[in-house]
C-alpha cells in the first residue's frame, strides 16, 4: 500500500496536539519549520494542517499563521474586575510570573496622574499554564510603600490596595507586537496584540492606578452590554475615537 506522506504528518501533528505538547491557542511552528521537521514540501504540509483543520485541531489567521484551536477568552467591559477574577469565572485557572518590582521614576505618560515616583510591576499572566498577557502596572508611590514582589504575585492591586478601585477608564487598541513581548507570549513578532490602557480611580476622584495590557489578538475578544440607557447616559470621553490622520 502507497503510504500518504501528509496523512502521517497529520497523525504526528494531531498526537503533539491531544497529548497537549501543542496547547490550545499555541502557535505551531512555521510551514518551513515543519517541513523541515520531516523532511516534506510545504505543500505537503499544508495538506497535513488542512487535514486537521477539518477536524477543528487547527486554525490559521493572517499573521498569526497555525495555531492548536482555542475558544478566544471573552472579557467583560462592563465592571471593573480583574482579569484572575474573570478566568475563575469562567473555570480557568490563573498564575502570575513577576518579572520586574520596583520603584522608578514615573514615564512622562504616568507622572500627571500619578505623580513623579511610581512602584512600576511588569509581569506575564498565565490561563491554565499558557501565557495569555502582558502587562505593566503602575502604582502611587504612598499607596505601594508597603507592598512586597511577593504580594503582587499573588494578589491584583484591587484586592491590595486599601482604596478602591471606584472606577476607571480604558481605552483599547490595536497595535504590533514587538520582539520581546512576542517572546514572552510565544506568538510571532509583529502579530496583532489587543492592547488596553487604564486608569484606576480610588474614592475621591484620586488616581490610584495605571496599567498597560498587551494580549494575543487571536487568544483574546472584549464582551460589552449595550442598551438605550446608556446610550442616553454616554459622556463625551466615552464611544469610538479615530486616531491617526489620512
Amino acid at each position: 500500500m502507497r503510504k500518504v506522506i501528509y496523512l502521517d504528518i497529520a497523525e504526528s501533528l494531531r498526537r503533539k496536539i491531544t497529548s497537549g505538547e501543542y496547547g490550545a491557542g499555541q502557535v505551531l511552528p512555521s510551514e518551513a519549520s515543519l517541513g523541515a521537521l520531516h523532511g516534506a514540501s510545504r505543500v505537503t504540509i499544508r495538506k497535513a494542517l488542512e487535514v486537521l483543520r477539518s477536524e477543528g485541531l487547527v486554525a490559521s489567521r493572517q499573521g498569526f499563521g497555525w495555531m492548536v484551536a482555542a475558544e478566544p477568552f471573552p472579557q467583560s467591559l462592563d465592571a471593573l474586575v480583574s482579569i484572575e477574577r474573570q478566568l475563575a469565572a469562567s473555570g480557568r485557572t490563573s498564575e502570575r510570573e513577576i518579572i520586574d518590582f520596583a520603584f522608578v521614576v514615573s514615564p512622562a505618560e504616568v507622572a500627571p496622574v500619578l505623580g513623579p515616583r511610581v512602584l512600576e510591576v511588569s509581569r506575564v499572566d498565565l490561563a491554565d499554564g499558557r501565557p495569555f498577557a502582558r502587562v505593566t502596572v503602575w502604582c502611587r508611590e504612598d499607596l505601594g510603600a508597603d507592598l512586597s514582589r511577593a504580594q503582587v504575585a499573588e494578589s491584583s492591586f484591587h484586592d491590595l490596595l486599601p482604596v478602591g478601585p471606584f472606577r476607571a477608564t480604558q481605552t483599547i487598541g490595536a497595535e504590533p507586537m514587538s520582539e520581546a513581548d512576542a517572546d514572552l507570549l510565544q506568538v510571532p513578532p509583529g502579530s496583532a496584540a489587543l492592547v488596553v490602557r487604564r486608569t484606576t480611580f480610588g474614592e475621591g476622584e484620586r488616581a490610584i492606578l495605571m496599567s498597560e495590557h498587551r494580549f494575543p489578538g487571536h487568544l483574546t475578544e472584549f464582551v460589552v452590554e449595550l442598551s438605550k440607557a446608556k446610550a442616553d447616559d454616554a459622556g463625551a470621553g466615552s464611544g469610538l475615537r479615530l486616531v491617526g490622520g489620512g
